[in-house]
């Protein structure tokens, strides 16, 4: 079993996309009030007083977008700031990272992951749910600005649909030949989107890695992450390739992670709620951080049993929650 020490952190439920994977069109979702999301102080207690004490060293803020969270820079200083925390890291559609790449530097944030789903503005916009002027510039321009302020790894999250950007693999491969980019190939999933699946509903990870190895060569990369991803490289490249592959080639036993909902519900699995915890309503009232970490940590020794892949890998099921909702 691995060491579970990976904490995903989703800070707010909206987004200011509505990506056809995420939130189908015609989905309603009712978010999270605002009262009812953790405060950043019950955040950094749960997080000092609960998390790493039972051992969690490594963070990723995720959303919805988590750069709509108001004050966000200043969280991302206070977790960057404890003496305790090894990795933080930030998932995010980029929209909005021009304006603050800088600060979240300066912040402490060293790592970031950016969705880029396509390199056509129309083809992105498609994706993103958007009808009005196009997108793809100024998430682009996000991009730039997060390679320019230096953050390593800088990783591209794409995820590949049939029919809508598979053709364009190669070019965003082809991003990691002269930058220190890292493309990570994503099989679609059916979470909260089963209207958009039919018999062939997502590509095979063995499938893109032979296209690529057929346009450009492939090679098995020696670099690792703190996640799921298996990682190659383009002979010659700066950048290397990841692929994650939870539909064909199932990872749970390599799972490092747990996930915390924006209003406090601690999650074991992706999909599989069981033993979650509402670690918001408990903090709340007054119960003690030490029956929390206790609580935690008869979660954590139940992760083994919990999982993803025997009721849902390869598997079009429905969801009644979108992966906004999850946080990702």
């Amino acid at each position: 079993m691995n060491t579970v020490d990976y904490l995903r952190i989703s800070l707010i439920d909206r987004c200011n996309f509505r990506c056809q994977y995420c939130m189908p069109e015609g989905t309603e979702l009712d978010y999270i009030l605002q009262q009812e999301l953790l405060t950043h102080q019950e955040l950094l207690t749960l997080l000092k007083d609960v998390f790493i004490p039972v051992g969690f060293r490594k963070f990723r803020l995720t959303g919805g977008e988590p750069l709509l969270r108001p004050g966000v820079v200043d969280l991302v200083r206070a977790i960057a700031s404890l003496p305790e925390t090894q990795d933080l890291a930030m998932t995010t559609n980029a929209f909005l990272l021009a304006g603050m790449a800088q600060d979240l530097y300066k912040a402490g944030l060293r790592r970031i992951n950016i969705s880029l789903d396509s390199l056509n503005p129309d083809t992105f916009d498609k994706i993103i749910g958007n009808r009005g002027r196009s997108r793809w510039q100024q998430t682009w321009a996000g991009i730039q600005a997060a390679h320019q302020v230096g953050f390593d790894p800088l990783k591209l999250n794409v995820v590949v649909i049939p029919g809508v950007n598979d053709q364009e693999v190669l070019d965003l491969a082809a991003l990691t030949l002269d930058r220190h980019w890292h493309v990570r190939f994503i099989e679609f999933m059916p979470i909260g989107n089963a209207q958009l699946f039919s018999d062939r509903a997502w590509v095979p990870s063995a499938e893109l890695r032979q296209r690529i190895r057929d346009a450009f060569g492939l090679v098995a990369s020696n670099i690792r992450g703190n996640g799921p991803a298996d990682v190659f490289q383009i002979p010659g490249a700066l950048g290397t390739l990841g692929f994650i592959s939870q539909m064909s080639e199932c990872f749970c036993d390599r799972c490092n992670r747990m996930r915390l909902s924006a209003d406090g519900w601690l999650r074991p699995c992706l999909l599989n709620e069981t033993g979650q915890i509402d670690l918001k309503t408990a903090l709340r009232s007054g119960v003690d951080l030490e029956q929390l970490r206790t609580r935690v940590t008869q979660l954590l020794s139940l992760k083994p049993e919990i999982s993803f892949k025997q009721r849902d890998c390869g598997t079009t099921g429905s969801y009644t929650r979108t992966m906004s909702q999850i946080g990702g």
